[in-house]
């Protein structure tokens, strides 16, 4: 799980999620991972920060299959865009097949070592060591080389960067094949770590080069296409190496001489390529990379949802790192498969990240959806746990890991768009790159996690898919104790994308940062989850105090920061209400104020009472008028003289959200109303 996850990592979630986003506001276009959204968007999709890449416009969600490179600097990721007026398509497609022969070779070389480990070297506690030796020796060069690997990318001609890697990469599959020949495992597992350090220097240089090759407005299809190719390699080389390890038995000299013959060929490719200028020839080499790290952190740490959603992506891939020798064993000790069919199982797990990952940015709607946070990590523990209880066959199996992966890739969407949107765009690649090292670091302690229960306290491979689900359950409740409301929000998803088809107009109006008040009609009892579900913008309402104190309502108050508008008790109560209003959109908050003061009874706009006049008084934040339409006629509205106790017109029943034009604070009731009034009669 941790190969397919690492090497899915935060470029696939900006993929789903920023194409969907793009599209709506720019009407041109849709994980890193998810090798699916190609397919269905065209190649729309686009990988994890590349150098070059303006990443607020052409990510989404896609694969180097691994966390995007920590070495990817800040300026290359800020960088203007292209200004290739033509694309280089013939070199395009030459580093398409490099970086597929890349990801190929890597993983089929990392599987390799080991599928020998397993079955020729060791048993017990030696295989229980050695075994998540060869993650943590994967793990560290990403770690240690990645700031090197930018610096390259950004210093010299990044065709010349990657013919001398392709050459390096000839001696290293040289060593692991004299490894494999010996047998040697000291010499396999430096081959694993010098081809590992090889990725990690190679990638800011194939992902800086396409802003090199292709014009700006091919940018997301290059990005898409190289994703594809990527996730495609990984799980091809993740069956390869097994059937390589079958075929060739103790003859695993010929899997060396396999590779090899591939690294020449990725050699070839790369002295086919166009040259290409050196993009910063002067830039220096900063060696403290840990300094700069530090203070990256503690600029994630300053944005409180922004920390929570790097610490969520980092457990991920631990959870999967502290997994994935555990479906070998699991494979190989409690099912007795052969190396082929173990791939096939890792296989089935990087398949449901993909569709994950796909189906989570189809059911966001082209926004952050929270409310999927849970459930991915309630789908993590109810597989994994289903896993170490049941018996399982070899489909049963595949079947499982294939959910495990469903809930691994609806859990990462979110917190990975998160990684993605919330920075600012000046620091946007330094906190990308941190929270790329900061997942790479899990990945690393994962390993010494798993010798710790494997070789100390003789954990069973079930054993260790329920420590998994333990986790995933600890880490779900966390979750649920800090950001309480996204339990909140995923019963609003359900109703919305059960009982509601919601169509959102104009979410450019909506202020992605900073306060503002949404002034919006008053139509049914469930206006207030149909805006939360329109927007990732957390909305604090204003309800009547009467509600408000409800016992079953009240927990949900607490949780959502409902603000309590009491109207009946006198003059000076009501103006502390909006006061309190006015402080929370002073504090940057999202407030929504429904300005008739009760639901419609007849469907028509009443008038807008002046309230929301003294919540704006003394802030610079716009008013953004809103309308509900279609609305009307559902269960929960008072059409028919009665809320509830009727036939809907139709399931599931359609509604439009409109977001108007911003106003200013000093707008009088009667502007706000007609903007609300110009909003609902709009075709």
């Amino acid at each position: 799980m941790a190969k397919a996850l690492c090497n899915h990592g935060l470029r696939r979630t900006f993929l789903l999620y920023q194409i969907s986003r793009d599209y709506v506001k720019s009407k041109t276009g849709f994980f890193h991972s998810c090798f699916v959204a190609p397919l269905v968007i065209s190649g729309a999709m686009s990988d994890t920060p590349k150098p070059g890449v303006d990443n607020q416009k052409s990510e989404a969600l896609s694969p180097s299959l691994r966390p995007p490179a920590p070495g990817v600097s800040p300026s290359s990721i800020l960088c203007p865009p292209s200004s290739i007026s033509s694309p280089d398509l013939r070199s395009f497609w030459l580093m398409f097949v490099v970086e597929f022969q890349n990801a190929f070779s890597d993983n089929t070389l990392k599987f390799l070592v080991t599928f020998f480990i397993v079955g020729v070297v060791a048993s017990g506690e030696k295989r229980n060591a050695l075994v998540p030796l060869v993650g943590a020796v994967f793990a560290l060069p990403f770690i240690l080389f990645s700031m090197l690997g930018g610096f390259f990318a950004d210093r010299f001609s990044k065709r010349n960067v990657s013919v001398v890697i392709k050459c390096a990469e000839i001696g290293i599959m040289s060593i692991a094949s004299v490894g494999l020949w010996l047998p040697s495992v000291a010499l396999m597992l430096a081959a694993v770590f010098l081809m590992s350090t090889h990725s990690a220097i190679f990638g800011p240089t194939k992902y800086g080069m396409l802003p090199e090759l292709l014009p700006e407005k091919k940018l997301s299809w290059g990005n898409g296409i190289f994703g594809l190719g990527t996730f495609s390699a990984i799980i091809t080389g993740t069956i390869v190496a097994g059937t390589l390890s079958d075929l060739f038995a103790k003859r695993q000299v010929y899997s060396g001489g396999v590779l090899i013959v591939l690294a020449l060929v990725g050699l070839s490719l790369c002295l086919a390529v166009s040259r290409l200028p050196a993009a910063a020839p002067h830039k220096q080499f900063r060696i403290n990379f840990l300094g700069d790290f530090y203070s990256q952190m503690k600029m994630i740490r300053a944005d409180y949802t922004l920390f929570l959603g790097a610490i969520g992506i980092a457990f991920l891939y631990f959870l999967g790192a502290l997994l994935q020798p555990t479906i070998l064993f699991y494979g190989k000790d409690i099912l007795h498969l052969d190396d082929t069919h173990v791939g096939w199982l890792q296989a089935a797990l990087a398949l449901g990240i993909g569709l994950g990952s796909l189906a989570a940015g189809f059911l966001s709607g082209g926004k952050i959806e929270y409310g999927l946070v849970p459930v991915g990590m309630a789908g993590l523990t109810v597989f994994a746990a289903s896993i170490s209880w049941m018996k399982l066959t070899f489909y049963g199996m595949a079947g499982n890991l294939c959910a495990l992966g469903f809930f691994g890739g609806f859990y990462s969407v979110p917190l990975n768009a998160i990684i993605q949107y919330r920075p600012d765009p000046r620091n946007k690649g330094a906190v990308i790159a941190a929270s790329s090292l900061l997942t790479w670091i899990g990945v690393l302690l994962a390993s010494g996690v798993y010798y710790l229960l494997g070789a100390i306290c003789h954990f069973t491979s079930p054993q260790m898919f329920l420590a998994g689900a333990i986790l995933s359950l600890i880490g779900t409740i966390y979750c649920l104790q800090l950001v309480p409301d996204s339990l909140v929000r995923f019963l609003f998803w359900l109703l919305t994308k059960s009982v509601y088809r919601i169509r959102v107009e104009g979410r450019d109006n909506i202020p992605e940062r900073g306060g503002a008040l949404f002034v919006c009609n008053h139509v049914s009892f469930v206006d207030a989850p149909l805006l939360m579900a329109s927007t990732d913008r957390k909305i604090r309402f204003l309800m009547h105090r009467e509600y408000y104190h409800l016992w079953w309502v009240r927990p949900f108050t607490k949780m959502l920061g409902l603000i309590p508008i009491a109207s009946d008790l006198g003059p000076r109560e009501l103006i502390e209400s909006l006061h309190a209003a006015g402080q929370a959109v002073r504090e940057h908050h999202v407030v929504c104020i429904f300005a008739e003061g009760q639901i419609t009874r007849t469907g028509e706009l009443a008038e807008f009472h002046r309230g929301f006049e003294r919540i704006m008084r003394g802030t610079h934040a716009p008013i953004v008028p809103v309308a509900l339409v279609g609305v009307w006629g559902s269960i929960f509205s008072f059409e028919g003289g009665k809320f509830f106790w009727k036939w809907p017109r139709e399931f599931p029943y359609h509604v439009t959200i409109r977001y108007g034009e911003h106003l200013p604070p000093t707008a009088t009731p009667e502007e706000v109303r007609g903007a609300v009034e110009a909003l609902l009669s709009a075709r």
